[in-house]
């Protein structure tokens, strides 16, 4: 596990196109989110990290779905992790309560436009998708006593949704690395 933190994409970029399947067969599409903003969340099953926010990930899920759209993406290299395979991700998701797609991004190209480096890695786009907010979802992180309730990333999805502009002061995610492919 080699501890590495965000590498804070600049604010405005344009969200990346996708189109990548879910969990539950189906394609998600960022064309399925215009108009609205958008959460996308670079996760995997087996990073302790992601563990430690997971019942997090799962309630930022259930009360904020009906004001942005929320996409989880896994984009590690599944051959030499194997705990994170599509048919896993599918246990995962079903055992962690999400409510959000959870999508494999195989070819890792989702994650090198996004700029993705660790697990959790948090990218907030606007209605227009433009880059809002990139960074922690709070101070908490395995082992520091710190409470997990998404306080940073919440109140960058309250400022979006209330067509505000979030505090431009955010601090890097930190988290398991992106397993890339050779």
């Amino acid at each position: 596990m080699a501890l590495t933190p965000s590498t804070m994409l600049p604010l405005g970029t344009p969200a990346p196109d996708f189109a990548l399947p879910d969990t539950d067969g189906s394609t998600v599409k960022l064309a399925d989110f215009a108009g609205r903003p958008l959460l996308v969340m670079f996760i995997c099953n087996h990073c302790p990290y992601v563990k430690h926010v997971a019942a997090e990930l799962a309630r930022l899920g259930r009360d904020y779905a009906p004001k942005a759209g929320i996409v989880a993406i896994n984009s590690n290299d599944v051959a030499n992790y194997p705990d994170d395979s599509p048919g896993k991700m599918k246990t995962e998701k079903k055992q962690r309560g999400y409510t959000f797609p959870y999508l494999y991004d195989e070819t890792q190209k989702v994650a090198r436009a996004c700029n993705a480096a660790c697990t959790p890695d948090f990218f907030l786009f606007d209605k227009q998708h433009r880059l809002a907010y990139r960074g922690q979802m709070d101070g908490s992180r395995p082992g520091n006593e710190v409470k997990n309730d998404g306080k940073d990333l919440r109140a960058a999805l309250d400022a979006v949704i209330a067509g505000k502009t979030p505090d431009p002061r955010q601090t890097p995610s930190i988290g398991c690395n992106i397993k890339w492919k050779a």
